[in-house]
């Protein structure tokens, strides 16, 4: 059972990092200059706590289970912060979809 709750919190932090990852990279695409820095700790924070955490559920022996949890984590966030930035930031009418 602990197993499950670490790979869970993977998970979240994963999806938290790459959410952050993508929004930024939106950001910086965007010149959302007030999103910025409030994204960078985030990302600090989140980044931080998946490396740690990985290197020591690691110590133990290589497994395969928590890097598909921090990679499902990672895929999910990518596409919720694609979504939310299209949807919630002012461009100015910039945006293009690959759909239209």
């Amino acid at each position: 059972m602990d197993n499950l709750l670490s790979y869970s919190l993977f998970f979240l932090a994963s999806y938290v990092f790459i959410f952050l990852r993508a929004f930024q990279q939106r950001n910086v695409a965007w010149l959302g200059y007030k999103w910025v820095i409030p994204t960078s700790l985030g990302m600090a924070l989140t980044e931080f706590y998946v490396i740690v955490g990985v290197i020591n559920e690691m110590a133990e022996g290589w497994h395969l289970l928590p890097l598909v949890f921090v990679g499902l984590g990672s895929g999910a966030g990518a596409m919720t912060a694609m979504w939310i930035h299209e949807r919630f930031t002012n461009s100015n009418g910039r945006h293009t979809s690959a759909n239209s």
